[in-house]
């Protein structure tokens, strides 16, 4: 009997559709069935066990959500066909395989904007493999099989947004996977295993008792989803079963293979999966979802390519991130226009000669051609060169990593600033290439449907001003401002101290600039409410708010004045929220508290100036905050308001409870 391994994972909404994401042991078909407003509870004979929850039976999750999940499950029909319970057949999608693991993304259709319904995954059509090794005598199953929710979990709900919706987004960053329970709840002060209480699961035990009306529209993950070179007790146990960990890379990841297991294990613990499953949910990778540093610069990259274990852990690490993350952020529209999603699902897919493959290398459709392994390999080579190219060459980058979510009245443009970066050679260095950066600025288009504008990128753009000039600075001596000596000692230090945000780009945070001021302005279409750049990374949280009111547009010469601003009402902001679960250490902490104070800022800056920083513009100030340890940040965001809530888990290492530290109006109050 095939089973499930990994999922439901809401991804892509719009307003009447929600893509599901599997991944299945075999091949087979996967179905999502939506249940009818009330269920009955008293399953047939035969039927599979019901997922009722520890409320009891007939009891629900808020107005009129039944909370048991124990439909009928044998007999009914669903759609006029087949036996999925009483559900209606809302999507089905086959699994394509890549390296032995099968996936499969479910558009479930036919949903009623702000009416939430549950909903089943079935499996059918499973290769039922036979005792004999021989994939030849491998048999189609046709009976379905019910694989979620699971017994005793609370119903999984799809919630599409309506377009006059008031949308609720919960967004954070930088979860490492570890057990739920002490002493890895602990904070490292009082056990050195200690990585704190987990926001995310707390979360996860927060909503089942709330009225879903309450709940998130959206989870947005900002980077380190997982961590390949900081891994669980339990992966690195199986690594060292699988392989030699006296030769590199040791105890990080070395391959697809194991990453694989990263994000099984990241997203498998009940609590966390049933979140992912009713959430839905975007993401983008940041350095630690490959290695720490990922392309801080041409020198790192260099340095990285000696190591002969670096290909088989880029190529491994794109190719699950692709499966993992990426397919689930674009719309179905896009996945059915992506050439390389085409080609590997076709080529992952078995042909009618193929009826149940048994995922070994070279099998697609027909069995011809390359598996889509090698396929996706080759993709991922294409994909990471990209860092090496000046924005002067032609080639285009192999993918878009950004993308962009509408919701409602709001916007989501989630711009890749780890992969899409130049650091090249010759000294070109870039956040996002000039083809990507394009592209974002053309999201930032509208002709007024857009009341709030989010724009997610994992690192910050606005920092503390010490360490902003730290960076700025940093990147000048590197390049060799004050000689070769200077720039090498500047390169070990932007690799020691992780001096890769935003203000370390100089060319892209004057563009970064240059594109909030437009918006804001209403130069890109009407002014929206907010604009609002969400970032994680860091390790904690603040807020901050930038005065744009002396900026003036690319090519200006000299300070604008303030009649010349356009619509300088629309509050700009900087909010960052970090980590979800993996605290800084003591003296990090000390540095950051110094970082804040006035003399710091204005000494460094000086520096700054004299190391060949120019002096911009734009200002800030870090309006709230810091926080540290685990949290998370929701905002609210309905009609022309919008509001900012972080909350921090229990600091005792008891999973669960979440505190709200700050609750605060990004607009003004009507």
């Amino acid at each position: 009997m095939t089973r499930l391994v990994l999922g439901p994972i809401q991804r892509h909404p719009d307003g009447s559709r929600v893509t599901v994401w599997v991944e299945t042991d075999l091949a087979c078909e996967a179905v999502v069935a939506v249940l009818p407003p009330t269920v009955d509870h008293s399953a047939p004979d035969g039927a599979s066990p019901g997922g009722g929850a520890s409320l009891g039976d007939g009891a629900s999750l808020g107005d009129g959500v039944p909370l048991g999940g124990g439909a009928a499950v044998g007999g009914g029909t669903a759609g006029g066909g087949g036996a999925f319970g009483s559900g209606r057949i809302a999507g089905r999608a086959r699994t394509f395989e890549v390296a032995g693991h099968h996936y499969a993304l479910v558009v479930a259709g036919g949903l009623v904007p702000g009416e939430p319904v549950a909903y089943e995954v079935w499996l059918t059509g499973a290769a039922e493999t036979s005792p004999s090794p021989s994939p030849s005598l491998s048999s189609p199953s046709s009976s379905p099989v019910r694989v979620w929710p699971e017994p005793g979990a609370p119903p999984s709900l799809l919630r599409p947004v309506g377009e006059d919706q008031p949308v609720r987004m919960v967004f954070g960053s930088c979860r490492v996977t570890a057990p739920q329970e002490r002493p890895y709840t602990l904070n490292a002060d009082d056990d050195k295993q200690g990585l704190g209480t987990d926001a995310l699961h707390a979360l996860a035990l927060d909503l089942p008792g709330r009225d879903p009306s309450t709940w998130p529209g959206a989870l947005l993950l900002l980077g380190d989803q997982v961590y390949a070179d900081h891994v669980s007790p339990r992966t690195a146990e199986r690594i060292r079963a699988r392989r030699d960990v006296t030769a590199g890379p040791g105890e990080e990841i070395a391959d697809f293979e194991e990453y694989t297991w990263l994000y099984q294990e990241a997203w498998s613990q009940p609590e966390i999966r049933w979140l992912l499953s009713t959430v839905p949910t975007a993401m983008i990778f940041d350095d630690h979802d490959v290695r720490d540093d990922w392309n801080i610069s041409a020198a790192w990259r260099a340095q990285i390519r000696t190591e002969p274990w670096w290909d088989a852990r880029i190529t491994g690490g794109i190719m699950a991130y692709w499966l993992y993350q990426h397919l689930g952020n674009l719309s179905p529209q896009e996945r059915d226009r992506d050439p390389v999603h085409r080609a590997v699902a076709a080529a992952g897919t078995p042909g009618p000669s193929d009826p149940g493959d048994s995922g070994g290398p070279g099998v697609g459709t027909g069995g011809a051609g390359p598996s889509a392994a090698d396929l996706l390999r080759a993709f991922a080579r294409r994909g990471d060169v990209g860092a090496d190219r000046t924005d002067a060459e032609p080639a285009d980058r192999a993918v878009r990593w950004s993308f962009r979510w509408d919701l409602g009245r709001t916007r989501l443009v989630v711009i890749d600033s780890r992969a899409a970066r130049v650091v090249a050679a010759d000294g070109t260095r870039a956040m996002v290439d000039a083809a990507e950066w394009a592209w974002v600025r053309d999201q930032t288009d509208h002709t007024g449907e857009v009341d709030h504008l989010l724009l997610g990128t994992s690192v910050p753009y606005l920092l503390s001003p010490l360490i902003h000039n730290v960076e700025a600075a940093n990147e000048q001596v590197a390049a060799g401002r004050w000689g070769r000596r200077a720039a090498a000692a500047a390169e070990r230090l932007r690799q020691a101290l992780d001096l890769e945000h935003w203000a370390a780009f100089g060319a892209s945070f004057d563009a970064m600039t240059d594109l909030l001021r437009a918006v804001s302005a209403g130069e890109r279409g009407p002014a929206p409410a907010s604009v609002v750049v969400l970032s994680g990374d860091v390790h904690h949280a603040y807020l901050a708010r930038a005065d744009l009111s002396r900026v003036g547009p690319v090519g200006a010469v000299g300070p604008v004045g303030p009649g010349n601003q356009g619509n300088q009402g629309v509050p700009v902001w900087q909010a960052v929220c970090s980590p979800f679960r993996n605290p800084l250490g003591p003296w990090v902490r000390r540095v950051d508290a110094l970082s804040r104070r006035a003399p710091a800022a204005a000494v460094s800056g000086a520096l700054a100036r004299l190391a060949g920083v120019p002096r911009r513009a734009i200002r800030w100030r870090v309006t709230d905050g810091p926080w540290f340890d685990s949290q998370l940040a929701m905002l609210e965001l309905a009609g022309r308001t919008a509001r900012l809530t972080l909350s921090k888990t229990e600091p005792d290492g008891t999973p669960g409870g979440l505190t709200p530290v700050l609750v605060t109006d990004l607009t003004p109050r009507p």
